[in-house]
């Protein structure tokens, strides 16, 4: 995977020694190796978060591990298991703390206190109810040394779709943006590709491999016909997602016709049963408002489905619904440094009458690594 796509998704700037936690230089080396690890499993855990693991001992690195998929082992015992038994008297380091519950797997604190760990250094607290200071717990009352709070933002950073949905049961809503200089996604005919060159649409589908489902709205379904698949990269296919108000979709659509995967879901009002016929199309009901279907409904469902990550990849009315309605977590606009004038804008009527009650950003980055194009990343701050 590109380093530029990595830094470019999480918007992580590259990991700095500093003085989290008055750590030393060596301790925060090995952390970053940790992080490092965890990053090889960048959309491959849903809905676990991607942790890295290393062991230490006398300054060598002697065991290193990751999570590679949920249901399969944990960070910890893949470094416990390649150290063997020199981990005795090692110290551990890991993004995130050891959990101490059983689940698919077994408690990762019971292994490291059999495999007579002497420390164990993490970044962040699991916020899992099931674990929430716990596993540290665990491990401290065995006669474990226990150290928090290394490299936590990068850590945070990291695992910020998994922060969100442990926390809220919600799917972390991302909105990707390809657009032009003067904030057109399409000219004035309807015609949009390519707005943005291969480097630009290479990323756009390693986003889809990093989430859970995509969604589109009834028009960018009807007019592009899409298959919402990932190409370009390598990669799961996520989830396909298509909200109707209308329900008048055609079922000779794409994502109807070449769904054996079982992976296209519709979403429709409710008390408006979905007219298509279509093999393994999971239906959806939706709530409706006025303007069309409710979202907090909408990502209410996804949420309990088992979704813990949304790409918003429609058009102008479905971005613009998304961000009046506050619901954007992170936002990548693509910009192709051409102006087209007249045409589709980006993002349509937010009610907004003041520049002052404008949607602001935080934690703004711009990479100039997809060239032709610019990538800029950010946040939207809810308004109270």
């Amino acid at each position: 995977m590109d380093r530029y796509v990595l830094s470019g998704l999480y918007n992580d700037a590259p990991m700095k020694i500093g003085d989290f936690f008055m750590a030393d230089k060596a301790t925060e080396r090995y952390m970053i190796a940790a992080l490092e690890l965890a990053r090889k499993a960048a959309g491959k855990t849903s809905p676990n978060p991607m942790v890295g693991a290393v062991l230490v001992k006398n300054g060598r690195i002697i065991g290193r591990g990751y999570h590679k998929r949920a249901g399969t082992p944990h960070a910890e015992i893949n470094a416990l298991n390649e150290a063997g038994h020199k981990a005795r008297g090692a110290t551990l380091y890991v993004n995130l703390e050891p959990c101490c519950h059983h689940g698919r797997t077994k408690p990762c604190t019971d292994e490291i206190i059999r495999a007579g760990v002497a420390e164990v250094i993490f970044s962040m607290k699991d916020p899992n109810p099931l674990v929430g200071g716990k596993g540290a717990a665990r491990l401290r009352k065995a006669g474990i040394k226990v150290k928090s709070g290394i490299l936590r933002k990068e850590a945070e950073s990291l695992n910020e779709i998994y922060l969100k949905n442990i926390t809220t049961g919600l799917p972390f809503v991302i909105l990707k943006t390809a657009q032009t200089l003067d904030g057109r996604i399409a000219a004035s005919g309807g015609d949009s590709k390519w707005i943005t060159g291969s480097k630009a649409r290479r990323m756009g589908h390693q986003l889809r491999a990093l989430c859970d489902a995509v969604v589109v709205g009834s028009g960018t379904a009807r007019t592009d016909d899409p298959e919402l698949t990932v190409r370009m990269v390598k990669g799961n296919n996520p989830y396909r997602i298509v909200m109707t108000g209308s329900n008048n979709l055609p079922g000779t659509l794409k994502l109807f016709k070449e769904n054996d995967d079982a992976r296209t879901i519709l979403a429709v009002p409710e008390g408006d049963p979905s007219r298509i016929r279509a093999k393994n199309l999971i239906i959806w009901a939706i709530k409706s408002k006025r303007n069309g279907l409710s979202l907090t409904d909408f990502l209410d469902k996804a949420g309990r489905f088992g979704i813990t990550s949304i790409l918003v990849e429609g058009g102008s009315k479905l971005a613009t619904s998304f961000l009046k309605a506050g619901l954007v977590d992170k936002h990548y606009v693509f910009v192709a440094p051409k102006v087209i004038g007249s045409g589709i804008e980006a993002v349509g009527e937010l009610g907004i009458k003041k520049i002052a009650d404008g949607i602001e950003y935080k934690n703004l980055t711009v990479s100039c690594d997809l060239s032709p194009d610019i990538l800029i990343t950010g946040y939207p701050m809810r308004k109270k």
